[in-house]
């Protein structure tokens, strides 16, 4: 099977989601950004008009909250959506910028889109579609990498979705699935960490990840040490843009801050083998216990127990050899603290 990013090292997803507010150039401007922080990937949204949000959709707390403006909830989404000649466009830059470039698909025209002319290496599919069945049927069609966030669900919800997607994939498609908790900004409490390692224990061959919408960094390096291989922010240029997200999303500065302390993090895991690292190495002589003399002791004597003492530095005889040489006749003189070497005895 194909090397993918994550197999090596923590995958970082830049989500720009609808932050470049329907602007193409903003939108472009977030490429550039997301690369300069150190970001794998870049991720948008895709959609057509009339394809996500009905006309009867009301308003949720947080759309309430972050965006003033008298539109209603279909034409806020229709307001926020790129062309997908604008999409076409930003894929290009992304490339020049070599970053991956990443869109969620919001319906089966998008789909189609993303999947065969944009041709993303990876299909992330959004909370709002996990128990979408039929539509993640269509998904595994395209033979894509599958990245599933699982907010708002239950246990057996994802549980169902992932089966359908494992069940109908004949090729094995690689599948993250992220824990995810759709509040704009989640908070701490509500985080819910732990759900990784439950996803660890029942999803096997799966990679798990964290799609993560909390104001700070912490959740992020906290993932890693719970063995997240993928980790998706929210982002911004400026937090203070009149929208849905903005507020919940890390600006420039803390994004690249966010993304620094992922990689420090992913360093301090290590490996699995404990052994001495090269630095440790050079001061356990100077640092381990040694056998040594308790006091002077003369040359012909015998090493009697109450003769050494264990102190630093290990340069001689180990501790665990006490039995060895005890008993044994003294070649010269040793002054007291002077390590017990084999050619003394």
């Amino acid at each position: 099977m194909k090397n993918f990013p994550w197999d090596k090292n923590i995958y970082i997803i830049a989500e720009a989601g609808v932050n470049h507010n329907g602007n193409f150039y903003l939108a472009k401007k977030m490429i550039k950004k997301a690369k300069d922080a150190g970001a794998d990937a870049i991720k948008f949204q895709t959609w057509v008009e009339g394809e996500l949000t009905g006309k009867y959709t009301k308003k949720i707390g947080y759309v309430k909250r972050n965006f003033k403006t008298k539109l209603s909830r279909y034409e806020i989404t229709n307001k926020l959506a790129l062309s997908f000649k604008e999409f076409e466009k930003l894929k290009k830059y992304s490339q020049k910028c070599k970053i991956d470039f990443l869109t969620t698909p919001c319906g089966e025209i998008s789909l189609n889109f993303i999947a065969d002319i944009l041709k993303v290496p990876y299909i992330k599919i959004g909370s709002s579609f996990l128990n979408n069945l039929s539509f993640l049927k269509k998904v595994i069609k395209k033979n894509r990498p599958i990245l599933l966030s699982t907010g708002m669900s239950s246990f057996d919800e994802v549980a169902k979705s992932i089966k359908t997607i494992k069940s109908k994939s004949k090729k094995n498609i690689p599948l993250v699935v992220f824990q995810c908790t759709s509040e704009y900004p989640c908070s701490a409490d509500n985080m819910n960490l732990n759900v990784i390692k439950t996803y660890k224990k029942h999803f096997k061959n799966t990679i798990i990840g964290l799609s993560d919408h909390s104001l700070g960094g912490e959740a992020g390096v906290a993932s890693v040490a719970l063995g997240a291989k993928v980790i998706e922010k929210h982002f911004t240029l400026n937090k203070k843009f009149n929208g849905p997200d903005h507020i919940a999303s890390l600006d420039f500065k803390e994004l690249f801050e966010f993304i620094k302390s992922i990689r420090t993090a992913e360093k301090m895991m290590g490996s699995f083998i404990k052994k001495p690292t090269i630095s440790e190495k050079k001061i356990i002589p100077q640092t381990r216990i040694g056998i040594v003399a308790k006091k002077e002791l003369k040359k012909g004597s015998l090493l009697k127990l109450s003769d050494i003492a264990f102190k630093r530095p290990a340069t001689g005889f180990s501790m665990n050899k006490v039995d060895n040489i005890v008993g044994k006749k003294i070649k010269r003189n040793l002054k007291k603290d002077e390590p017990i070497k084999r050619r003394h005895i």
